[in-house]
């Protein structure tokens, strides 16, 4: 019986270990199953509906890297760049007139009544429309959400004539909200805005609406200088009614809105009549107190306005998704830090996060704030977190240092969703960026996709072709694709070097004692007067000044209207924020020349322009000038001054020219003196040929040998240049520079040594001595390096087309508003014979920079004040900014800016360019 039992008991033993292996076996792959099927739809998206957007039958503006398709109301005329109503707006702003009534005239009722007409339908919209058809006028406001999506969308329209008020509900009526462009788009009518700048877009984006004729009382606000231009500031002084700002973050998304809601949002369209009423009032009495003004108040309020109706919108696209955030990030949270394993890694790996959190917030329509913020992904970046739990604590934990990202989830749900992938990229997996879009579209998006497909992220997949290709086209694609890669490299680090590092415009204030608006300038200008207890601060952000004396002229009184006009850091040609250049419509070479009261302290002609936009201008500017000097028979470049004579040098074609008329600019002949120097031995004939006769050209068309390459090396370079050439070089460039001092300016030198001679080291000490040095400059207001920014041009555009590198001011970033020719060091000489071919005169011409074309621009500049006086500079100024006009096509001006502006300008007694002062200083010396 005993071995019975035990069998028994082995048995059983057996029986039920097998019992609990097939049951654990048996979860197991039910576990298993229900991951992978948890994997495959993880996104969060499949069982969100909370997303209103996601009902939007008909989306104008999706997350696509497409650009936006503005109405076009003639195939024949319109273009996707052109405004629709362009026509009536430019009729309206020819055609003001002063004879416009109030738009109240004591009709309505300041007393909000508890009743409104909440618009929700179609029908309800049509009636609308038909009631703002036989209004005059009638005010507008939105509310607009942009947390839970991409681009953002309009949420609420608050409308309100002098009898009722209306809210209207976007959300519902997205598909049909166009049928209220007719009466948007109406001329006859007013449409009254506050601060209407966002709410045009938004409009167009949204319904393909168009505003013409506006009135705008924040514009009106600035015309009369008022303290404030906030709509909070103006319902309290005009209405007695304190306004909750703090619901403007509210999420417009909800419905029903709370009363508090509503409430708010009556409030900014119901005064807005009475508002924009007593305004008017107000600008008028300032006409009729002033009957000798130029500029009417009231026009010049409604010019202003209608100026915001000429906005389009147009969609950030960047060549690569996210390298703007990704520079930001890393020059906000990672320079300079310790425990990062590589720069050249890290900005690798930060460009990776930021291209993913751009793809998926366009996938998801989720902003960017809202996948992942900036502090969390700089922490990923810097601690290279390898597992999911590490990813998902290193957010949470810079998320919950951050004030900003502590009110939202964390980590969002669409990083809990689609973490594998954040661990995927940090383990460093991908090869390209390029890879990483395409992996991920095809997993997200692909015939087996994770997360579902919607109206938003749809056009996604035409970025990519996702169907199979064979060797040879992959082969051709890969090498497409690597010269794409290399141009935008070098474009990108054109932009890294040269582009406006801090916003130009700060937009600061200046008042008169009377209150009257002087002018927009920047922060320095406003410390300037503040230092020196000339003026008191009225106003800190941004900050707003009251001049303490009398200023000598307006700028009404020289129809200056520019110089009141608030200006935004974007390019003028596009549009474009991310990036910017300082662009001189007229060339320096010109217009140092100019006289000082037409030239000094004029930011009309400095406007701001994107690369590409940089790059058209600037070709454009190059054929005008070929024009200007085949028109006055004034030679572009400098002629010859080393071997020069009229010997006829044959060219690689065979034809012949005149060296004495024809010459080779700085740039060129170093460039090709360099690229001898380097690399004749591996060049093919016809190109070494080419870039010898370049040379040739200079030294007079004589054969040239290695000395005279080295000699060519040094044609522009400042002494600053020169220097670190000797350094690096470590050799002395006293025989070189020697070689290219002309004889006239050795003998202006012998004076100042015992044998008639001068070394290399004096020249510079003398050119630093009689000029200031870099630092000298700088304090004067600028921080422009022409010496730096010109050896940089051949590493940023080895790949990049170099006919956008104009002369060098254009290039660099001031924070001020002020021309730099005035705190230029000047030749005193102003020596038409001095030639730009000598390197190193004893007094270095620094208006000649690298890329200017010597004697050229002064010549010109002395021919039209001899034939024409000042009025020729005038027009010549007209010509130059109608060039820019026609190659740019601008639609980003700010306000005020003219083809036909005057330049003239008065100066003050105490004005280091007043003729006077000047006089009496001599006299006093």
């Amino acid at each position: 019986m005993g071995s019975r039992e035990k069998i028994k008991t082995i048995v059983l033993t057996i029986a039920c270990f097998s019992a609990i292996l097939a049951t654990s076996h048996y979860y197991y792959q039910k576990r298993r199953k229900q991951k992978n099927s948890s994997q495959k739809n993880l996104c969060y998206l499949v069982a969100d509906n909370s997303k209103p957007q996601n009902s939007f039958k008909h989306v104008l503006a999706d997350n696509s890297y497409t650009q936006f398709k503005h109405l076009k109301r003639n195939e024949d005329k319109s273009t996707s760049n052109s405004h629709p109503y362009e026509e009536e707006i430019m009729g309206l702003l020819q055609n003001l007139t002063p004879q416009v009534g109030n738009f109240v005239n004591g009709e309505m009722d300041m007393e909000m009544s508890s009743s409104y007409i909440w618009v929700e339908t179609e029908a309800q919209l049509n009636e609308l429309v038909k009631v703002l058809s036989s209004e005059r006028v009638f005010a507008v406001d939105t509310e607009h959400h942009s947390l839970r999506s991409f681009l953002g969308f309009t949420a609420l329209m608050q409308i309100s004539t002098l009898k009722e008020d209306y809210l209207l509900d976007t959300i519902a009526l997205h598909d049909v909200m166009s049928v209220l462009s007719p009466v948007f788009a109406d001329s006859s009518i007013c449409k009254v805005f506050h601060g209407a700048d966002n709410d045009v877009l938004w409009l167009q984006r949204d319904f393909h609406i168009y505003v013409v004729n506006l009135f705008d009382t924040a514009k009106a606000c600035e015309v009369l200088s008022k303290p404030q231009k906030s709509l909070a500031y103006l319902l309290e002084t005009y209405c007695g009614v304190f306004s909750n700002k703090t619901l403007q973050r509210e999420d417009w998304r909800l419905r029903p809105l709370t009363e508090e809601m509503v409430e708010y949002a009556r409030a900014d369209a119901h005064y807005l009549l009475h508002i924009a009423d007593c305004l008017i009032t107000e600008l008028k009495a300032q006409d009729i107190a002033c009957p000798d003004d130029k500029s009417l108040s009231f026009l010049e309020a409604s010019r202003r306005s209608n100026m915001v109706c000429l906005q389009l919108y147009t969609k950030e696209i960047e060549a690569f998704p996210g390298d703007s955030a990704a520079s930001s990030i890393l020059s906000r949270y990672l320079n300079n830090q310790g425990g990062v394993p590589s720069h050249s890694e890290t900005k690798d790996l930060v460009g990776r996060l930021c291209m993913w959190r751009d793809f998926m917030a366009r996938l998801h329509d989720e902003s960017l704030r809202f996948v992942l913020s900036d502090q969390a992904l700089a922490a990923l970046a810097s601690k290279v977190s390898k597992t999911i739990v590490e990813v998902h604590d290193t957010i949470s934990e810079a998320d919950l240092e951050s004030t900003v990202g502590s009110s939202l989830v964390s980590p969002s749900p669409v990083v809990c969703s689609h973490i594998d992938d954040l661990t995927y990229l940090l383990q460093g997996k991908m090869e390209s960026h390029d890879g990483i879009f395409g992996t991920f579209l095809r997993k997200h998006l692909g015939p087996d996709g994770t997360c579902p497909l919607s109206i938003y992220n749809y056009a996604l997949l035409s970025k990519f072709n996702l169907e199979p290709t064979n060797g040879f086209s992959t082969r051709q694609n890969v090498g497409k694709g690597s010269k794409r890669i290399g141009r935008e490299a070098s474009r990108q680090l054109f932009v890294q070097k040269f582009s406006c590092k801090t916003p130009v415009y700060h937009n600061c204030r200046i008042y008169a004692n009377d209150g009257r608006l002087l002018c927009y300038c920047d922060r320095r200008k406003i410390d300037w007067y503040l230092r020196r207890d000339l003026a008191k601060l009225v106003e800190e952000n941004p900050p707003a000044i009251m001049l303490l004396f009398e200023p000598k002229g307006r700028p009404e009184d020289e129809g200056n209207d520019f110089y009141i006009q608030s200006k935004k850091n974007i390019c003028v040609g596009c549009g474009e924020g991310k990036h910017y250049l300082r662009y001189r419509i007229i060339p320096s070479c010109y217009r140092v020349h100019f006289p000082e009261h037409l030239k000094s302290h004029r930011s009309h002609d400095i406007v701001l322009v994107c690369v590409d936009c940089h790059e058209i201008a600037h070709s454009a500017a190059e054929k005008h000038k070929k024009k200007i000097a085949a028109e006055y028979g004034i030679p572009l470049f400098v002629k010859n001054v080393v071997d020069s004579g009229d010997r006829e040098v044959f060219t690689s074609s065979g034809s012949t020219e005149n060296h004495e008329q024809a010459g080779v600019s700085p740039l060129q002949l170093r460039t090709a003196a360099m690229a001898l120097l380097r690399y004749e031995s591996m060049m093919p004939s016809s190109r070494r040929d080419e870039l010898t006769q370049v040379v040739m050209k200079y030294f007079g068309g004589r054969e040239v040998s290695n000395a005279d390459l080295e000699k060519a090396l040094l044609v522009g370079m400042s002494p600053y240049e020169r220097k670190k050439l000797q350094k690096k070089k470590g050799i002395s460039l006293k025989h070189i520079s020697e070689a290219i001092i002309p004889n006239k300016s050795k003998e202006s030198t012998a004076d100042n040594t015992n044998n008639g001679e001068q070394t290399f080291e004096e020249v510079e000490n003398s050119q630093e001595k009689n000029h200031p040095t870099q630092m000298d400059v700088r304090e004067k207001g600028s921080n422009l390096n022409i010496s730096e920014g010109a050896s940089v041009i051949h590493s940023a555009g080895r790949n990049f087309d170099k006919s956008c590198l104009t002369e060098m001011e254009n290039l660099h970033a001031l924070d001020n508003d002020e021309d730099f020719e005035s705190t230029k060091p000047s030749d005193d000489n102003n020596n038409p014979d001095y030639s730009y071919g000598t390197d190193a005169p004893p007094n270095h011409n620094h208006k000649l920079s690298l890329l200017g074309h010597g004697p050229h621009g002064k010549q010109v500049v002395d021919h039209l004040l001899k034939e024409f006086g000042e009025d020729g500079i005038r027009e010549f100024c007209q010509r130059w900014r109608q060039v820019f006009v026609e190659a740019v096509h601008p639609r980003f001006l700010p306000g005020g800016w003219d083809v036909k502006h005057s330049g003239i300008r008065e100066f003050g007694a105490y004005s280091v360019y007043n003729p006077e002062k000047n006089v009496s200083d001599t006299a006093k010396a």
